[in-house]
């Protein structure tokens, strides 16, 4: 799959297919266009093509930071596994939003990538305020001759699938019910840092990881079984999420993993952590001998989960 950020390394190519849009998580609901998308473009002999945006456009709509299901070089990964052409990625900046649908589609889609059809889902909307709309697809397509084919919504559990139900979901603590929607299992990458050594003293050394940068939705507080990608090579462990009540708690939620039967140094190592099961929820000790006691239940019922 080639990657394009940026108009400037746009290369056109006048056959393709395109979708737009945002793609965090690239779930079941976006498999569905994708995959759409991409037996339209080989039924004609073209190339498939997701137009995507950095950063996501409410994060500079609201000024505020958004939590993502998946960086832009996660969503990259997932695109190419599916077999996807190319994948260009657009700076989203307040000048851009301004940019009004018509000309979204004139002078982006058809002028610099190039666009024989575009896919969009049921309810699809872009360009200043959100304006743009199939009708004003097929409009348009009538006049720079592409064809415009929309993809109903995913179904599941009689719901939806979207971004914004799987984070409820991960808020929640249900990480299997946001796997489901997903399509596999919810994770995150992150590297280890150095934390206060707790963990050690009491025979679970955890790796701290550093998931401030990223902006990724972390599920609720709790304790987790996971899985951890690791040196080409994976196992289980125990994940902590929270504040560390027992020893006076921190300002911001942190991320610590015990990996079962493994020692090891792990600082500026990178981590993939994907979530299997919430096991229970954070909860504040009288000291660091109760804290022990259960994690050392929290440790068997995670061996259980993960069948080790």
């Amino acid at each position: 799959m080639k990657r394009e950020y940026g108009l400037d390394c746009i290369e056109r190519d006048t056959n393709s297919v395109i979708t737009v849009g945002s793609f965090d998580g690239v779930h079941l609901g976006h498999r569905q266009i994708l995959d759409y998308l991409i037996g339209r473009a080989q039924s004609r002999g073209a190339r498939s093509v997701v137009v995507s945006f950095n950063p996501h456009p409410r994060e500079v709509l609201s000024g505020q930071g958004v939590p993502l299901l998946s960086s832009i070089e996660e969503r990259a990964k997932l695109l190419a596994a599916l077999g996807l052409d190319r994948f260009i990625v657009l700076p989203f900046t307040v000048e851009f939003s301004q940019v009004s649908a018509e000309e979204f589609v004139r002078n982006i889609l058809v002028k610099r990538i190039g666009m024989a059809e575009i896919i969009v889902g049921h309810d699809h909307g872009f360009g200043h305020g959100r304006r743009g709309n199939t009708n004003l697809l097929r409009l348009m397509g009538s006049e720079f001759g592409f064809s415009v084919d929309v993809v109903s919504a995913h179904m599941l559990d009689s719901g939806v699938v979207s971004s914004s139900t799987i984070r409820r979901r991960l808020h929640s603590g249900d990480v299997l019910g946001a796997s489901r929607l997903l399509g596999r299992l919810y994770s995150l990458t992150a590297k280890v840092i150095r934390g206060e050594g707790r963990g050690r003293e009491m025979g679970y050394p955890t790796a701290n990881l550093d998931v401030s940068p990223q902006r990724k939705v972390l599920p609720r507080q709790g304790v987790y079984a996971v899985r951890v990608g690791m040196l080409g090579d994976a196992f289980g462990g125990m994940m902590n999420i929270g504040f560390r009540p027992t020893f006076g708690s921190v300002a911001q939620a942190r991320a610590e993993v015990h990996i079962l039967d493994v020692d090891a140094n792990l600082y500026g190592c990178t981590l993939d952590v994907s979530f299997i099961k919430r096991i229970r929820d954070e909860i504040k000790f009288a000291g660091a001998d109760q804290l022990t006691a259960q994690l050392r239940e929290d440790e068997q019922i995670c061996r259980d989960v993960l069948k080790l």
